[in-house]
């Protein structure tokens, strides 16, 4: 019979897949401005462990007191920075050796499950309505989408990171 695991046996679990990954994962937000959207993205990332966010544009940071609902605290294990463009932070990101992978729905996307998701990635979420802009679409190494197979053309910001952090997860454990 299927039972819940115990404290301890979550423990051990956890443990084991905390030693499979392989490469190091960040993220820019680029212009998300929704507090629920961004305390979703931090818990997803705490529970992946991303190793830093990047706030630009505007966005939204773990500093406003409606991210606090949905993030719950997971933005303490988070390395995150509010920087002054997204430019600066792919510039950053690129330096440090990261592929820098936009998450939009463009013309020259591919489908995420066929993109080299190994080694240090970086992805570029943005904006709730306006996605990313085209000049930082061109700064990226490439660009990524999910596919969908329903009459709705776009998924949540936050939903769609969660899948991509999921993605680039599983790539490394293979």
């Amino acid at each position: 019979m299927n039972q819940n695991l115990t404290g301890t046996e979550l423990k051990r679990l956890h443990r084991e897949w905390r030693k499979r990954p392989k490469g190091k994962l960040s993220i820019i937000i680029n212009g998300v401005q929704g507090p629920h959207n961004i305390g979703s993205i931090l818990r997803s990332s705490a529970a992946e462990r991303v190793d830093k966010i990047w706030f630009t544009s505007n966005a939204t940071t773990p500093e406003s007191p409606k991210v606090g609902k949905t993030a719950l605290g997971s933005e303490r294990y988070i390395e995150w920075e509010e920087i002054q463009s997204t430019s600066l932070a792919i510039e950053e990101a690129q330096s440090q050796g990261y592929k820098v992978v936009a998450l939009e729905l463009a013309s020259e996307s591919i489908p995420i499950q066929e993109a080299d998701l190994g080694g240090d990635i970086c992805i570029v979420v943005g904006h709730e309505d306006r996605g990313i802009e085209p000049e930082t679409l061109a700064e990226c190494d490439f660009s990524t989408f999910i596919p969908q197979l329903g009459k709705i053309g776009s998924l949540n910001v936050a939903v769609a990171t969660a899948i991509a952090i999921y993605e680039i997860r599983r790539q490394g454990w293979s």
